[in-house]
């Protein structure tokens, strides 16, 4: 272990390997089994009920947390891989980087681009073509320069008529 972990960061991920390791369910197990068969011995009285239902949701409270976290920790190291294998990749948009930091609104423009991608790929009857958003990005900006073109154009004729009144 690092010496630059805190003692939180130790803890947790300790408790974060302990609680879902075999012993934690053997444990848990136990627990459970020991407090049903102290039922008898408390009359099963509300007492030895709340013990179980209070236990059970401060564990449950506790272990969101202890899970977030992990999961937190599990798609940073996830997405810095991915950020790796896309900056690796020379066909790859290095756009991709760090996307996680969208919007969700922007992302669903990107999910809906890509899936416009594979259209584009189903369609082509050469299987070695690729798509990519780089050319997508040159294909919109030729369009864009063509449309403003166009549009200029048209206010210059629009223009003309008015002076020409």
């Amino acid at each position: 272990m690092s010496k630059d972990q805190g003692i939180f960061e130790r803890f947790s991920n300790w408790a974060t390997k302990f609680t879902g390791s075999s012993y934690a369910f053997i444990g848990a197990t136990i627990i459970v089994i020991a407090w049903g068969i102290s039922g008898p011995i408390f009359n099963y009285s509300e007492t030895w009920q709340l013990v179980i239902n209070t236990g059970t949701t401060i564990i449950t409270f506790l272990m969101v947390f202890l899970i977030q976290k992990a999961q937190n920790k599990d798609s940073k190291a996830i997405q810095i891989k991915l950020n790796e294998l896309i900056a690796a990749n020379e066909k790859a948009s290095n756009r991709i980087v760090d996307i996680e930091d969208l919007t969700e609104k922007e992302l669903d423009q990107l999910h809906c681009y890509y899936e416009k991608l594979a259209d584009f790929a189903e369609e082509d009857t050469d299987i070695h073509s690729s798509h990519s958003i780089d050319a997508a990005q040159r294909n919109q900006d030729y369009k864009d320069k063509l449309f403003r073109k166009k549009h200029e154009e048209w206010l210059r004729e629009q223009q003309q008529k008015k002076e020409s009144i």
